[in-house]
C-alpha cells in the first residue's frame, strides 16, 4: 500500500485532468496497465508509470513506482492513500 502527499490545489492532477487537456488522468493509466501488463517484469511497467506520474505531474518516487508495478505484475490490489496538505 502506498501513500502520497498532495496539496488540495493539484488533487485533481491524481484523479481526472482539471486543465482540460486530453491527458489521461493517472487514475485511467494505472488501471489501463494493470489491465494490459499483469504478469511482465515490475522494470518494463516502472517505465510506464513513470511516464502516467510525470504526465500527471505526480511525485511518486522510485520506491513507489516499483511497489504499484509489483501490484500490477503480480495482479494484486494496489491501494494508494492520499494525504491532502
Amino acid at each position: 500500500m502506498g501513500e502520497i502527499n498532495v496539496s488540495s490545489h493539484n488533487l485533481g492532477r491524481l484523479l481526472a485532468d482539471s486543465t482540460g487537456t486530453p491527458a489521461r488522468s493517472y487514475q485511467a493509466a494505472f488501471s489501463e496497465l494493470a489491465e494490459s501488463h499483469r504478469s511482465r517484469s515490475a522494470a518494463q511497467v516502472v517505465v510506464l508509470l513513470r511516464r502516467a506520474a510525470d504526465e500527471a505531474l505526480l511525485g511518486f518516487t522510485a520506491a513507489d513506482l516499483v511497489e504499484q508495478a509489483e501490484a500490477i505484475r503480480t495482479g494484486q490490489r494496489y491501494v494508494l492513500r492520499i494525504r491532502v496538505t
